[in-house]
């Protein structure tokens, strides 16, 4: 573990947001567009949380540092190079709200709005690190997202009968070569800053998922079997981590965070949760996006100011869109994208061919 110190800064009533507009005194997260890293001097600082949901780490080497990731390829990819400004007022309410209260952000809305890089944003501000994502299909179980344990590898790799294993462990090589936490067994190690995890399209899983999660979201903790058999003769297990290269001690078979981290989870919709799950959860629904947050995601992206016909290029969009939100912000950008490689550059009715083709509307009960 590090032994990196680093200081934190407060916010004070009225400071001046992204888009120079004064924001309350009380949210952390302000969509600036900053990025910063889990190393930096100066952190943004995060408010204590309820009694209710503090939570008493299983570790025996105290907090963990975040792990500095390997590059921000990914940030870098969804959010271009500055992105602040692009949520609106009532979003960020609810966003801090989830950050104060130590509860998952369920966020719903049409395809392209911003869901997943919400979960972004949120972590290249606080710089809370690498964002651990978590893509949840139709077969996700919870165990999938907790942890990975490869048992027909170790067998497979196991010495022939007589030897013993160049590990020291006996017949069978070392448990922990085996075993990978995933991405919510990783977001609830004891870290000393809450690391952020995004749930992507829990509505696509089993009807079973939403209230497993609910015990380990009360909880904030979670045992691995395979670990809790072997605590009496060996008590701590390393193991590694949804951050690839970054591997940790885990102790007794039992993982307990130290702060509850910042939960985005996603959905389009597709179909109703348990109450009790949205009990447990802060709900926004992610608006589409209006002229001016469209133009500064583009702006993110290609870097910098817009010319007057890519200006012109948002206004077109948002007027074909509508109120439907059927049209999605991809869809702009790669509009804007070959607009900046010259394909409106040859005739107006072949450009508008091609943007028109790029602007298809993708609703089910869209015309072919």
């Amino acid at each position: 573990m590090s032994g990196t110190v680093h200081r934190v800064t407060g916010g004070t009533n009225g400071a001046g947001g992204a888009d120079g507009s004064s924001v309350p005194g009380w949210w952390v997260f302000r969509d600036t567009g900053e990025h910063r890293s889990p190393q930096d001097e100066v952190l943004p600082k995060l408010p204590p949380p309820p009694a209710w949901r503090r939570f008493r780490p299983e570790s025996e080497r105290g907090p963990l540092d975040v792990p500095l990731p390997s590059d921000d390829q990914d940030t870098r990819r969804r959010l271009g190079r500055r992105r602040g400004g692009t949520l609106a007022p009532k979003t960020l309410h609810v966003v801090n709200a989830a950050i104060h209260l130590r509860r998952p952000l369920l966020v719903t809305g049409a395809p392209g709005t911003g869901k997943s890089s919400l979960a972004h944003q949120i972590a290249s501000e606080l710089g809370l690190g690498r964002v651990l994502w978590w893509p949840v299909v139709s077969r996700t179980t919870l165990r999938d997202g907790l942890y990975d344990y490869d048992a027909i590898g170790r067998v497979q790799d196991a010495p022939q009968p007589g030897r013993r294993s160049p590990t020291g462990d006996g017949p069978l090589p070392g448990i922990g070569r085996y075993l990978t936490l995933g991405p919510l067994g990783t977001a609830l190690l004891p870290w000393r800053r809450p690391r952020v995890l995004l749930v992507d399209e829990l509505d696509k899983s089993d009807v079973d998922l939403p209230n497993d999660l609910l015990h380990i979201f009360e909880e904030g903790e979670y045992h691995v079997p395979e670990l809790e058999r072997l605590a009496q003769s060996r008590r701590q297990v390393e193991v590694a981590t949804a951050d690839h290269d970054h591997r940790v001690t885990v102790t007794a078979g039992r993982v307990r965070c130290a702060e509850f981290p910042i939960v985005v989870i996603t959905s389009n919709g597709e179909r109703d949760f348990p109450p009790a799950f949205r009990r447990r959860c802060l709900e926004v629904r992610m608006p589409a996006p209006d002229g001016q947050r469209l133009a500064a995601m583009v702006a993110s992206h290609f870097g910098g100011a817009l010319d007057e016909r890519t200006r012109e290029l948002v206004r077109e969009f948002v007027e074909q869109r509508g109120d439907s939100a059927e049209l999605a912000i991809d869809q702009l950008l790669n509009t804007v994208h070959m607009l900046t490689n010259g394909a409106a550059e040859a005739d107006d009715t072949s450009w508008l061919q091609l943007r028109d083709a790029l602007w298809r509307n993708l609703s089910s009960d869209a015309s072919p």
